[in-house]
Parts: C-alpha cells; structure tokens; sequence
C-alpha cells in the first residue's frame, strides 16, 4: 500500500473516532514512525510502504485508536517554541498555557536582569524552563509532589541547556518552609520576584473533562478540591508574603474560576493590578497580581 492511501484512512478512521485534529495526529505519528518531517510525507505519497513500516505504523496507530493522546506516543510536546520531554507521569503541555510565560515577558522589562523565579507544580518544566530560555541571568525553583515528573523536567533543562539555572525541589508545594528554605539556599536570600504556576485547579466533578484525559493523564495534576480551587488559594496566599515589591504572581485557572480568584487575590490585600486574563477563545485563563510596595 503506498503512504497517501494508508495515510487517508488513518485520518478516516481516527475522524470516526471522534478526535479533534484527526489529520494533524495521523500526520505526526506517521512523520514520527517513518522518521520523516510532517512536510515529507507529500512528497512520498506514492512510495510503497514495507511490511516493517506498516506494521510500526499499526501499532502506533492502535494506541491512539484507544485514546492515548499523541503526545504521549510521540514522547513529545512543542511548547513556546521548544520541545519538551514527556510522559504518562506529567500533564502535556497545552498552547493556552504559553499565555503565562507571555505575561510574565511582557511584565519583566529588564530581560537582563537576575530575577528570582518559582514554579510550583512544574511538570514537564515548561513553564519556568522556558522562562529561563528567555531571561538569562534567571535563577529558578521548580516544586513538583511526584519524582517521576521531575525526572522529565530534570532531563528537560539539561536539553534546553538551562540546567544550571534551576534548581528541583521534591516536595508539596504546600510544604512553603521546605520549599522557600531551598529557594533561599539556591537564590541566597527569599525574596520572589516571579511566582508562576499551572496547579491543578479542575473540579473531580466537572463534567467537561475529556474522557481520555481522565484516562491517561496524572490525576494528581488535574483535579482539587473545592470545586478545583483549592491549590490555588493555598498556594497564592501561602507563597505571596515572600514576594518581592512590584513582583509578579500569575497562575493558570479554569474557565469559571475567574471571579473566585479575583476575589481571592484583592482580599489577600498584597496586590495592585489584581486582573482575570483571557485566552483566545476569551475564558478567563489567568489570575495575575503585582504586589504593592
């Protein structure tokens, strides 16, 4: 069978199932499995496929067929224009979450200057990785509760050469002595000039949550309690003493937890310029605070 006819009913059949981009994630796993650029692939339509190759293709195409999502097959995820590690142990990487590393561009005007960074929850690093891509005198705390997560995050900074700007803590983000004693010993002196973080913040009981992301991604990076704001609250209020004056804490939050949060930051009474940000679907996406001198 030649490239273009197997390529077709790949995307017939994951259009079947229902998927959102069912070309783009045909094209990526072929792309990965041939070891082709996805812009390669037009220019072999008509090349025979081997028995090898279609039986590489049909195994990689039964894992999506069950939901596993792309970016777990290919061990991958493009973010902000690089590409990071991942895996089964960290959440993937989503488009609405560079929102944040933008914001915090935006708001840091010295891009030379040595600021002090936390990311709590870290993942696959993304977040405070990718800062530190862009601000290069940047130092950087990243907390993450599972070790299997920070493995990722840890081989992340190494390929991004950033790994000596960074420094991983193991623990619950909520353990703020743990963490901040770290933050001081890595920074020398505990002071934060930017707090950015994607906790979980998704309500076990919403019933918008893909079935497939149930399924495959961690649990403990999804879902909190109080109706998902839980992490969000304990966090904000308990990392926002140390924040440095006009530093900035920004978090990612769901669609319908703007109001709650706003709430949330203006009574902590630390903050001017508290604001609920938009993404581009315009749901609120991000509560952002500067702190008051």
């Amino acid at each position: 069978m030649k490239l273009k006819e197997v390529l077709d009913k790949t995307t017939a059949f994951f259009k079947d199932k229902k998927f959102e981009t069912p070309r783009l994630d045909a094209e990526l796993l072929f792309a990965h499995s041939l070891k082709l650029e996805r812009i390669q692939l037009y220019l072999k339509f008509d090349q025979p496929l081997s028995e090898t190759e279609l039986a590489g293709l049909r195994e990689l195409v039964r894992r999506r067929g069950q939901g596993e999502p792309v970016a777990y097959i290919l061990g991958y995820r493009d973010f902000f224009g690089h590409r990071f590690e991942v895996n089964s142990s960290t959440l993937i990487p989503r488009p609405e979450t560079e929102q944040v590393v933008e914001e915090v561009l935006a708001w840091a005007k010295d891009k030379e200057k040595a600021y002090s960074l936390i990311d709590l929850g870290t993942g696959t690093g993304c977040l405070g990785l990718s800062l530190l891509k862009e601000l290069p005198n940047a130092k950087l705390i990243s907390v993450d509760i599972s070790e299997s997560a920070l493995a990722v995050a840890k081989r992340n900074a190494e390929s991004l050469g950033v790994a000596e700007r960074v420094h991983f803590v193991h623990d619950d983000a909520g353990n703020v002595d743990l963490v901040m004693s770290a933050f001081k010993n890595f920074m020398g002196h505990a002071t934060i000039d930017v707090l950015a973080s994607n906790p979980p913040y998704i309500a076990s009981n919403d019933p918008n949550v893909e079935e497939n992301v149930r399924k495959f991604e961690p649990s403990s990076a999804l879902f909190a309690e109080e109706e998902g704001l839980a992490l969000l609250r304990k966090w904000s209020t308990s990392y926002s003493p140390y924040l440095a004056t006009d530093a900035l804490m920004l978090m990612e939050m769901g669609m319908s937890q703007g109001p709650a949060m706003q709430s949330h930051f203006e009574n902590l009474n630390l903050f001017k310029n508290v604001r609920v940000l938009k993404d581009l679907a315009g749901l609120d996406r991000v509560i952002y605070g500067v702190k008051h001198g």
